[in-house]
């Protein structure tokens, strides 16, 4: 028998890229609908190890991608919402939860595929609605998916007459080792464990490979599928790369000991299969989810020896970026909303400490281009805006209570402060998007340009830093030192702009560098702006 070569590749690739692109569909379709509470699930329900397994599976199960939560987790670890022993937990669930997808594809429902695809685009094309588009792209992906696998599966079925690939299969049945070298480098490819498992229902349901052969290739995708959370983690802070790497460790080790019980585990599956009556792509599903599950429930009690492993292996202090509010305690606020206020206060003040950090990084950005200080700056704004939420949430509480004229006062003072400091969050991002732009359009500032904005940094930290500590110490002397500096501030902003101008019409500055530094300027007087704010109102109250 004669095999088209040509069309085998094109079917089978053309198959591939429908196939990730259903995935990729159905995940943010599902990610829409869910809206964006993805952070908040893995933030909320990770208290303990178990609780983050189940945050994982659900993730998982609704982004369709374990790298995306692993890679979500390790976001998450980096800015301190996570604890290393709480993301195993989640790294081990994603494992459990990108199963779903291939227990989705043993349901035998590939003819349906075309009106699955017709259906989502009608709701993607014919409504307004957000919601409706949001479950039209679920449906898409869903078809794409059914499609892109029928598509795969006919253009592998002419495998089966291969002599090379048979031979291939055989050596994979004698020697297990080569079917997980095939799996891992395949999903390395591939980037999809999932596009890899479907590959290999479609091999198994068409005969073209048996059962022996088909494990130690499923065992091989779970390794592969971790070098999405490497990539994730090269650039990014100590805590991520210990988490990718549990996760490395975690599916290398969950290999290895199923490899030593191949036949044990192959007899289990070959007994499933008989007693469930399942088809071939759902018996390669029933594989997946047992490995993956069992892997957890041997691995579970190791967590903490996991995490001093990974510690080990990759040492150093991590600079994490604390999220959390360290002050606010609920139950204060029946007991005594002076005590209360006073909690609220050192939060918002440890807020403006976020604010000062966030800009001095702002300014390492801008002299040195180096993204590690973008990153953190970032994340600072990340905490501050988390802060903002929980501090706000807490006045509001406090608020309900009967208050007298003094603590209504510093209630308002500590409110208009926590705004004035996220204010001041949105002001230096707004600076760290000007520097992106600056970079990446490769526009030059002149040595003069560069000079000038490190001294209206310099002037604008220190009065940042004075007006905090002016909240902090009600200091009547330091409050007028503030709004003495922002005054400064605004003269240099007309004097710096000024300059800018002539140096623009002598020709020694672009039109495009020109914005770039007005914009910065403009933010940073801001910036002064909202910390006047904060002292102003402190003066008045006096």
């Amino acid at each position: 028998m004669e095999i088209d070569v040509q069309s085998l590749i094109f079917e089978f690739l053309g198959g591939l890229g429908i196939f990730l692109l259903g995935i990729k569909f159905m995940g943010d379709g599902l990610q829409r609908s869910a809206g964006d509470r993805l952070r908040d699930i893995l933030d909320r329900f990770t208290s303990n190890p178990f609780l983050g397994v189940l945050a994982g599976i659900v993730v998982t199960i609704l982004i369709q991608s374990s790298s995306g939560t692993t890679v979500l987790t390790v976001g998450l670890v980096s800015a301190g919402f996570m604890t290393l022993r709480q993301a195993i937990g989640v790294i081990m669930g994603a494992n459990i939860g990108t199963t779903a997808t291939a227990f989705i594809i043993g349901i035998d429902i590939g003819e349906y595929a075309l009106p699955i695809l017709a259906v989502g685009s009608f709701l993607i094309f014919f409504f307004n609605n957000q919601k409706v588009n949001a479950v039209g792209q679920t449906f898409f992906g869903f078809g794409a998916l059914f499609f892109g696998l029928d598509l795969m599966s006919s253009g592998m079925s002419p495998l089966r007459s291969l002599d090379a690939f048979h031979e291939l299969t055989v050596s994979m049945s004698e020697t297990p080792i080569l079917g997980v070298v095939v799996g891992t480098v395949f999903t390395l490819i591939v980037q999809s464990s999932t596009a890899t498992i479907g590959i290999l229902q479609g091999l198994f349901a068409q005969g073209a490979i048996d059962l022996k052969a088909a494990l130690p290739v499923l065992f091989g995708d779970n390794i592969g599928t971790t070098i999405t959370a490497i990539l994730a983690s090269l650039g990014a802070s100590i805590a991520a790369k210990r988490a990718a790497l549990t996760h490395v460790i975690f599916n290398l080790v969950g290999a290895i000991v199923f490899l030593i019980f191949l036949g044990l585990f192959t007899s289990f599956i070959a007994y499933l299969q008989g007693q469930l009556s399942l088809n071939p792509q759902m018996t390669i599903a029933f594989a997946h989810g047992s490995f993956n599950i069992m892997n957890t429930v041997i691995q579970f009690p190791f967590i903490g020896g996991l995490a001093w492993l990974v510690t080990k292996l990759i040492p150093g202090e991590d600079t994490i970026i604390e999220y959390k509010p360290q002050h606010l305690d609920p139950i204060v606020i029946n007991k005594s909303s002076s005590l209360a206020l006073e909690q609220a206060k050192l939060e918002v003040i440890r807020m403006g400490e976020f604010a000062h950090r966030g800009l001095e990084e702002t300014l390492k950005y801008a002299q040195t281009s180096e993204t590690k200080h973008s990153e953190i700056a970032m994340q600072v704004e990340g905490a501050i805006n988390s802060l903002d939420r929980k501090i706000t949430e807490y006045l509001v509480n406090i608020s309900a209570e009967s208050l007298t004229k003094w603590e209504r006062d510093k209630h308002t003072l500590l409110m208009d402060s926590v705004r004035d400091i996220e204010r001041i969050g949105d002001h230096f991002e707004n600076v760290i998007e000007l520097i992106d732009y600056r970079i990446t359009n490769k526009v030059d500032l002149t040595e003069q340009a560069m000079d000038d904005l490190n001294k209206m940094f310099d002037l604008t930290l220190l009065t940042v830093k004075q007006s905090m500590e002016c909240l902090d110490n009600r200091d009547k002397e330091l409050a007028l030192e503030v709004i003495r500096k922002e005054e400064q501030i605004d003269q240099m902003e007309r004097k710096y702009r000024k300059r800018h101008i002539i140096r623009v019409n002598e020709g020694l500055c672009s039109a495009s560098a020109g914005i770039v530094f007005v914009d910065i300027l403009s933010n940073l007087e801001r910036i002064g702006d909202h910390a006047v704010n904060i002292v102003e109102e402190i003066l008045e109250q006096q």
